[in-house]
């Protein structure tokens, strides 16, 4: 059985990088590989329940200072030497630079690296990653626009990188007329059209425009938000500045997102750029017509109106048009659009078509690699 090593920052805030991570683990559990998921800190019980449950180990290294903490890089070698997967596969910066880095000290079969936003960082971020550039034997990105932004950035190797898209299980992600009717009887809803955002509560997602952009939404929309995050209180405070207490509700962290995705009518994200946002894909894959921001990431996933609407980022005004013109399009035509997000969904980021392309890509990498090495190749120049 070959035993795969899935290397993450940590699990306690689930974003959409983590979520795919533990897609990952238990879809290759599930094809009878050994998983492991390692966490460099954050002992993420609720994940960790859930990967266990699913046959997946969770190791934390139980790193206190971030990378600068050597007990976890001694953790981690010593795991390496006694675990010895053939596959390490990282996601987020530091969980890459860890498993780069202790290539030099302990050798791995195979190294592999996924790039998860556009957002490129600041120029530590960007030096990390130009000097660990030979590590990997392969990086991949989950969207043409998240490699493009890397290696405009010169942080990748365009030799050694590949784009493998997130996956969403469309059998889970599926309409539910039962959930839909009890979900909406909870938020106390009748005819109202119901729209969902979801994500953490952080600069990124850019909530102050949805809420400014909504103001301007005709009744009787209302708005859900689901998620939690540092701007909890500011977004709060809007919404009550803005008069929209009795049509914005937050959620708060919902472990759970499928309820709330069958009882919404439409879906909105007004993200400042994005890598693949896992809450479009399962959006889609629930058969809800979507708004979004037009930044990278974003405008991979919504066919400009056919499965959803762009709008400019950072523009209320734009983005209510578009929330407003989704509204007032017949019931049909938002039932096609809906299904067709769900066709296109099904059709380009289906979770085992996803688990496919990773199989290939692990098994072409293992081929080449017969031994454990410490993965030096030629670095592109600084």
């Amino acid at each position: 059985m070959s035993h795969i090593a899935l290397v993450i920052p940590g699990l306690d805030r689930i974003g959409g990088a983590e979520r795919q991570v533990m897609l990952l683990a238990k879809g290759l559990r599930r094809r009878d590989w050994r998983v492991s998921v390692v966490a460099l800190s954050r002992v993420g019980s609720r994940a960790a329940a859930e990967l266990n449950a699913a046959g997946v180990e969770f190791v934390c290294l139980e790193m206190r200072k971030g990378l600068a903490d050597p007990r976890g890089w001694i953790r981690y070698n010593r795991w390496l030497n006694r675990e010895k997967p053939q596959v390490v596969h990282t996601h987020l910066a530091h969980a890459a630079w860890l498993a780069r880095w202790s290539r030099l000290s302990t050798p791995v079969r195979v190294l592999v690296d996924t790039l998860h936003s556009s957002s490129t960082g600041k120029l530590a971020r960007r030096l990390g990653y130009r000097s660990s550039i030979w590590f990997p034997d392969q990086v991949t990105a989950v969207s043409q626009s998240v490699a493009d932004a890397h290696f405009a950035a010169r942080m990748v190797d365009p030799d050694n990188l590949s784009i493998l898209p997130n996956g969403v299980d469309v059998e889970d992600f599926h309409p539910d007329a039962r959930v839909r009717a009890a979900a909406r009887q909870e938020l106390g809803l009748n005819d109202e059209f119901l729209w969902l955002a979801a994500g953490r509560l952080e600069a990124v997602k850019d909530y102050p425009t949805l809420l400014h952009a909504f103001a301007k939404v005709p009744e009787p929309a209302r708005l859900i938000i689901a998620g939690e995050g540092p701007q909890h209180s500011e977004l709060c405070q809007l919404s009550a500045h803005l008069g929209l207490e009795r049509r914005v509700r937050f959620l708060g962290f919902q472990p759970d997102v499928k309820p709330w995705m069958r009882a919404a009518d439409g879906f909105v994200l007004s993200s400042r750029w994005e890598g693949l946002p896992m809450s479009l894909l399962e959006a889609g894959a629930c058969a809800l017509p979507s708004v979004a921001t037009d930044v990278p990431g974003s405008r991979d996933v919504i066919v400009q109106g056919r499965t959803g609407r762009l709008a400019p980022c950072g523009a209320p005004a734009a983005l209510a048009s578009a929330m407003t013109a989704t509204m007032q399009s017949s019931p049909e035509e938002r039932h096609s659009m809906g299904n067709l997000a769900r066709l296109h969904v099904a059709e380009r980021y289906s979770l085992e078509t996803m688990l496919d392309c990773w199989e290939r890509l692990y098994a072409k990498l293992l081929r080449r690699n017969y031994q454990p090495s410490h993965g030096m190749h030629d670095p592109l120049p600084i």
